[in-house]
């Protein structure tokens, strides 16, 4: 019965999260919002257990919620027969394309911190130099050598 309250519970915090961003007209999904209030309400037991149970049930059945998917892909053979390549290599730039922004980004945040107590000299641009020193000082089966 436990599960069952439980995913009444996910239910619930997920339509109040629509109702709110739809009444308010808030910029953000309905689902966000109920992710948001679905963590704060975590924090009472009277929640936390029933959804805490649900998650379990959920987890121990996980493979079946990839048979939709599955079947999706089937039912659609043609489509992936003829925009296979495409889409194959749009995952793949999408993918390397949102990894070179976010390094991009850290660097930039990383340039900006303040330097911590624990590394006295702030963070730098990497050399050649310093890449060959460093490889310099590991032994050999480090490298992958014998």
């Amino acid at each position: 019965m436990q599960p069952l309250i439980g995913f009444a519970w996910l239910l619930v915090l997920q339509l109040v999260g629509e109702v709110l961003a739809r009444v308010l007209h808030l910029p953000f999904p309905g689902p966000v919002i109920g992710m948001v209030l679905l963590t704060l309400a975590l924090q009472s037991d009277f929640i936390r257990v029933p959804v805490v149970d649900m998650a379990r049930f959920l987890l121990s059945h996980l493979s079946l919620l990839f048979v939709p998917v599955g079947v999706g892909v089937i039912t659609h053979l043609d489509v992936l027969q003829h925009y296979g390549l495409k889409l194959a290599m749009v995952i793949v730039l999408s993918t390397w394309f949102g990894l070179i922004v976010s390094a991009l980004t850290l660097r930039v945040l990383m340039r900006h911190a303040p330097p911590s107590q624990d590394d006295p000299e702030p963070p730098g641009e990497f050399t050649a130099g310093d890449v060959a020193a460093a490889l310099e000082t590991q032994p050999d089966q480090e490298r992958g050598h014998a």
